[in-house]
């Protein structure tokens, strides 16, 4: 038996989780589902309709379930993408965020509601650089951004 993810993240869907796991399953290239269950005659869903399922992204174990219209995603929790090329945030940013609302500093909202947030790598080390000013510099470009722009990042940071 394969070894377990020890905790994974529990994603509440209303009735449509199996739409979101087949987006988020065409967008990254290392994902697949492990696992699913459907509802059988006694539901709590439609007879065949998806009750649970378990599935990875990037080797990242999530588990989702459609429990109804109960719960809703908000931002306190969201999915951050640590991304090594323009081109990975630029890609990203358009496919999860297609048919959602786009947000400030790299944040999103995708069309099932839940909150991702699309970062590059180098904005971390940009950040944490010794140079107090080359990191407020940084810290002040990426809160005029949406989507994050790297060249606009190492701009900032050059003065």
């Amino acid at each position: 038996m394969a070894s377990l993810q020890k905790i994974s993240p529990f994603l509440w869907f209303n009735d449509n989780a199996e739409q979101a796991i087949q987006h988020y399953l065409s967008i990254f290239r290392h994902a697949k589902i492990i696992s699913s269950t459907r509802c059988g005659d006694a539901g709590p869903g439609p007879k065949g309709a998806l009750m649970t399922a378990t599935f990875q992204l990037e080797s990242v174990e999530f588990m989702a379930l459609n429990g109804g219209p109960h719960f809703r995603f908000t931002e306190a929790i969201s999915l951050l993408v640590r991304c090594e090329s323009q081109n990975e945030v630029d890609y990203l940013w358009e496919q999860l965020g297609a048919g959602g609302q786009p947000g400030q500093c790299g944040w999103l909202k995708d069309k099932f509601g839940l909150s991702w947030q699309i970062v590059p790598v180098v904005l971390m080390e940009l950040l944490q650089d010794r140079d107090p000013e080359k990191a407020a510099r940084v810290m002040q470009a990426m809160l005029q951004m949406g989507k994050i722009d790297i060249s606009r990042l190492q701009q900032a940071y050059n003065g």
